[in-house]
């Protein structure tokens, strides 16, 4: 297939210099922070009124059938955006997802509202990698993890910000005023990333490698060849682990905590503590990551990690140490996760780099589909306080090991 026009493939103007990639890039990942947690804050509401039909076990089934789509839609972007481009597949993904997000509303049932999601979560899925294989080309090597975590503060950001947004508006306005907001400033967005979005340099150099006017071909195959073998297995296993953490305590932090004897509205205030710790975390792990090296920072990061969230199982009766303890839990959770992207975009090279972060993020989207079905199953069973945090402890510390097992750089350089 031959390779798009330059108007097309470049944007305006080109990457390079440009503050535009860094401030759409993190844009495009606060909108997909919305989706983080927003079913969070409006199934304890979903399931206290029952609209639509919704029972903890649907619950369950619509976040865990959203989080197959998004799955689905991270392993499948990456060989598009390795062979079309970043900057297309960005705009294509974040249209599609803000119409789907928008639609979400027009649900008349439990069925609907989880195709809907289901939708979505394949434009979400595929925006992550995109962005992040994006700003992890546009800078340089010895930046590269801090890129990718201060691109990674918008997730949370979002996530605040919808935490914040939920508080304000879903006892007043109903639950699908959220999905309003967030399909249309969505939707807002697109024309500003079609007119200031230039294409990656990294790829518009690859293709030029190629020869003949063809865009690059990458195959899932090509990142599990040779020596990379090794390293997609311990990163991929580290992924699942690290997004089963976000997504679980995301989703139902403020169900358990209700079930320790916290309000609603006290769970959503510690939804907004956890993700506040996120972009703490994010703005030191970077930071830490490139002057220490990225792998002794990931296994610090999981080890920490494990430890807080043990301690959360704790009942504390002071109300400014359980923010804190939460707070604590989040700096190193999120941030361990992140740590994990920016070691796939420091290991492989940019002929493969968008497929690579595709399927970590979409392997380890499982994680993210077993996190809140794991929490649901314990709501449901009444024993997700203090369990559920011992599980959690439990997965951080399975990715110490999977992440032991990667070497910290690849010795020679890998042409594919």
């Amino acid at each position: 297939m031959p390779t798009p026009s330059p108007a097309l493939a470049t944007g305006p103007a080109s990457a390079t210099g440009s503050r535009w990639p860094v401030a759409l890039c993190w844009l495009a990942v606060a909108l997909d922070g919305f989706d983080l947690v927003v079913l969070g804050a409006v199934i304890p509401t979903l399931i206290g009124t029952g609209d639509l039909g919704f029972t903890p076990s649907s619950a369950t089934t619509a976040a865990t059938l959203g989080l197959v789509g998004v799955g689905i839609g991270a392993v499948a972007i990456g060989p598009l955006t390795d062979r079309f481009g970043r900057r297309r597949s960005l705009i294509g993904c974040v249209t599609w997802f803000s119409l789907l997000t928008l639609a979400v509303p027009l649900a008349q049932d439990v069925t609907q509202f989880t195709v809907l999601r289901f939708l979505a979560g394949l434009g979400l899925g595929a925006c992550l990698p995109t962005a992040l294989a994006f700003m992890s080309e546009h800078a340089t090597s010895e930046r590269r993890s801090s890129a990718v975590t201060r691109t990674m503060t918008g997730y949370h950001v979002g996530a605040v910000l919808t935490a914040l947004l939920a508080l304000w508006l879903v006892d007043d306005h109903g639950w699908q005023s959220m999905f309003v907001v967030g399909g249309i400033v969505g939707l807002l967005t697109v024309p500003l990333m079609w007119a200031k979005l230039p294409e990656s340099t990294a790829y518009l150099r690859a293709v030029e490698a190629r020869g003949s006017g063809e865009a690059p071909v990458s195959r899932s195959s090509e990142v599990v060849r040779g020596p990379f073998l090794r390293v997609s297995i311990g990163l991929w296993v580290a992924s699942f682990c690290g997004l089963l953490l976000v997504y679980g305590l995301n989703t139902w932090l403020p169900t358990i905590m209700g079930e320790a004897g916290y309000s609603i509205e006290g769970g959503i205030g510690l939804l907004l503590a956890l993700n506040v710790g996120a972009v703490i975390g994010l703005l030191v792990a970077g930071g830490v990551s490139d002057a220490r090296g990225n792998k002794p920072t990931a296994l610090l990061w999981f080890a920490l990690a494990a430890v807080f969230l043990a301690l959360l199982s704790i009942k504390l009766e002071s109300t400014a140490l359980v923010y804190v303890a939460v707070l604590l839990a989040g700096i190193f959770v999120f941030s361990a996760q992140v740590l994990v992207y920016a070691f796939v975009g420091h290991l492989y090279p940019p002929e493969i780099r968008g497929t690579a972060l595709g399927m970590a993020a979409g392997v380890g989207r499982v994680g993210a589909i077993v996190g809140p079905s794991l929490g649901g199953a314990l709501v449901t069973a009444g024993i997700a306080y203090p369990w559920g945090f011992y599980a959690f402890a439990v997965t951080a510390v399975l990715a110490v090991g999977a992440l032991a097992t990667v070497p910290a750089k690849m010795r020679d350089t890998v042409s594919v």
